[in-house]
């Protein structure tokens, strides 16, 4: 866990400096956070934003396999985040009711929701794993300070 926690740590403080010295777009910090993300945490199979858009939830920049584009609304993970307003850590996606199966081999996953500078949800971040039980609160703790980088602090 310790380990885990100072990995994230270094994530974090590296995605904030990019994201610090390029960016002004919310777009390109959404990529910039999936892919340091993707390619350093080992057990992310799949990470990316859905974003909501005239009342949809649909898929917004991502890494990994092919995405489903709209998920159906008030069903799964993603619309459970926007509904509740908080994180969701699923460690059996089966178990979960309306779990929405964009690929199969997902078998746990955290959501996290997007809010802006005021506070309002306009999406989440999604993370999957192909191991079930991936996903605990050093997790949420970090992935919730990673996402709060993308309107800013």
């Amino acid at each position: 866990m310790k380990n885990k926690n100072k990995r994230y740590e270094r994530y974090y403080n590296q995605i904030s400096d990019l994201i610090d010295k390029s960016s002004n777009n919310p777009l390109s910090n959404m990529a910039t956070i999936n892919a340091v993300l993707y390619h350093k945490m080992e057990y992310f199979f799949w990470i990316g934003f859905y974003l909501l858009q005239d009342a949809k939830l649909q898929v917004g920049p991502y890494q990994g396999s092919l995405a489903c584009i709209n998920l159906v609304k008030d069903t799964g993970v993603c619309w459970a985040v926007i509904n509740n307003k908080s994180t969701e850590v699923v460690a059996d996606v089966e178990a979960f009711p309306g779990h929405i199966a964009c690929d199969s081999r997902s078998k746990s996953e955290i959501v996290i929701p997007l809010k802006n500078k005021n506070g309002e949800i306009l999406g989440v971040l999604d993370v999957d794993s192909k191991e079930y039980a991936s996903f605990d609160e050093t997790d949420k703790l970090w992935l919730e300070k990673i996402v709060d980088l993308v309107y800013g602090r």
